[in-house]
This record gives C-alpha cells, sequence and structure tokens, in this order.
C-alpha cells in the first residue's frame, strides 16, 4: 500500500488548511468550485488542498485496498504540504470514510471534520456500482479513435454519471488507459459481501473528541436514524446536518449549502 506521493491540487493562498477528500471514482478536482468559492475571489478565505486518493486520479496505485492505508497515505500528504498544521478535513462517501479514519488514527492532524453523506458501517456489498464498473470494463480500449467516440460507446444514460465516470479516461498518443485503478476495485466487487470497499474498519473504541459536521442528502439512503449511534461512538461531538432534496452527491446537488456549511466550519477553526 502506498502511503505517500499522493496528487495534489493547491486552491487558494492564505487562511486555514482544508483538504478535500473524494468519492469512488473521483478525483480531487471534483471539488474545485466548492475550494474556489471558499478560497474567496482573492484567496485568502481558506488554503484547500484537493487531493487524488490512492487508485484514483493521477495518485499511485496500490496492490490491496485498505482504509487505513489510505488514510496513512493522506495524513503523510498533509503532514508533508505543511508540518506541524491542523486541517480542516472534508470527505464524501469513500473519501467520507477516509477521513474518519484519518481522524481516528491521525488526529494531531485535524482542526475539524466534515464527512459528507456517509457512515461508519459496512454498505453491504458494491452491487450498486456493478453497473458502472462492468460497462466501464467492457469499454475497448484499444478501438477508441476519440474521446466523442468514448461517450458514444459508453451506454450509462444518464449524462452527468457517464460525464464523472469518463473523466477517469486518459489518452497517451493514441492509447487510452483508465486513471482509476478498475482492477482493484473490480476485484473488490467480486468479493460480494466481503467487499472492502464497502465495509468500514474495525477500529473498536477509537475515539476522536473534535467538532464534526456530518451531511447527509435527505433523498440519498446512505445515511438514517439508525447510524447516529454508530457515528456519535467514535465522534461524540458531531452535528448531523440533512440537506433537503439532495442525494449522494450532496455538494452537486446542493453546492451552495455545503459552501456556506464550511465556511461556517472554517470561521470556527479562526476564532473557536
Amino acid at each position: 500500500m502506498t502511503t505517500a506521493g499522493l496528487n495534489t491540487l493547491a486552491v487558494g493562498t492564505d487562511g486555514p488548511r482544508v483538504a478535500f477528500l473524494h468519492g469512488l471514482f473521483g478525483q480531487g478536482r471534483n471539488w474545485t468550485q466548492i475550494a474556489k468559492a471558499l478560497a474567496g475571489p482573492d484567496g485568502t478565505g481558506a488554503r484547500c488542498l484537493l487531493v487524488d486518493l490512492p487508485d484514483h486520479g493521477r495518485s499511485p496505485w496500490s496492490e490491496e485496498f485498505s482504509y487505513e492505508g489510505y488514510a496513512a497515505a493522506v495524513a503523510a500528504t498533509l503532514a508533508e504540504t505543511a508540518p506541524g498544521e491542523r486541517w480542516v478535513v472534508v470527505g464524501h462517501s469513500l473519501g467520507g470514510k477516509v477521513s474518519m479514519v484519518l481522524a481516528l488514527r491521525h488526529p494531531e492532524l485535524l482542526a475539524s471534520l466534515v464527512v459528507v453523506d456517509i457512515a461508519p458501517k459496512g454498505y453491504g456489498d458494491l452491487d450498486r456500482f456493478r453497473g458502472y464498473i462492468d460497462e466501464m470494463h467492457a469499454l475497448p480500449l484499444a478501438e477508441l479513435t476519440s474521446r466523442a467516440d468514448a461517450e458514444a460507446r459508453f451506454r450509462e444514460p444518464d449524462p452527468g454519471v457517464k460525464a464523472f465516470l469518463l473523466q477517469n479516461l486518459r489518452r497517451h498518443g493514441s492509447d487510452w488507459s483508465w486513471q482509476a485503478n478498475l482492477a482493484l476495485v473490480r476485484a473488490d466487487a467480486d468479493r460480494g459481501s466481503a467487499s472492502l470497499i464497502a465495509d468500514f474498519p474495525d477500529l473498536g473504541d477509537a475515539v476522536w473528541d473534535g467538532p464534526v459536521v456530518w451531511l447527509a442528502g435527505s433523498e440519498s439512503g446512505y445515511v438514517g436514524p439508525d447510524d447516529v449511534p454508530g457515528m456519535r461512538a467514535h465522534f461524540p461531538r458531531v452535528r448531523l446536518v440533512t440537506v433537503k432534496g439532495a442525494a449522494h452527491w450532496v455538494h452537486t446537488d446542493a453546492p451552495q449549502v455545503v459552501v456556506e456549511t464550511l465556511r461556517r466550519v472554517v470561521r470556527s477553526v479562526i476564532a473557536p
């Protein structure tokens, strides 16, 4: 498992440090617009770091999946970027689980935590992603002539989901490849109910007592009332905020709500 060298993109020039961790098949730049809004027109509202998790974006691939390994890689990247400083860490879905493990295993790095539409629990399997995985695997990379050709061959009917998944497609001269480690995700999906990505690691009675904002989409289904005790067991200072009308990609469905929430969090770090 790689523990350093993650690809990052910096947004903003001054203010509290904020790290963004994306979801499965995403990459750091998915948070660009939120980060720009948070940093403000002069860049002094926050110093944001958009992180490509291992096996995603331009970061190195790993041989096996591990939430603790992912968290260790993020920890090394944050510590190298700003030695001795604390971060507001924002994580969505897969990145939300990584952010929770980061807080519990590397508490010295965090000033505050924002978890977006995910709970510290197992979700059974990756069946909800199976169609995406199979379609990505079926795309005949050796036959592609252009990105338009790839878009025409990719059969995902939802244009937003199609664009999200195809952002992982990269061209190298006349050759095409997936930037995300599709083989690793596909192998994990094949594990069925033993999926490590769908699960959450057993961290025992580990507790992080820093401030946590937990954003949930009202139309998502990823976070429910039954998840609150488990969340509070690890994060006793958690505050659940349900965003009306938002599905799983809360920051896409309700960007202004997310930006305002993060502004409040950043202000609390400046003047707790």
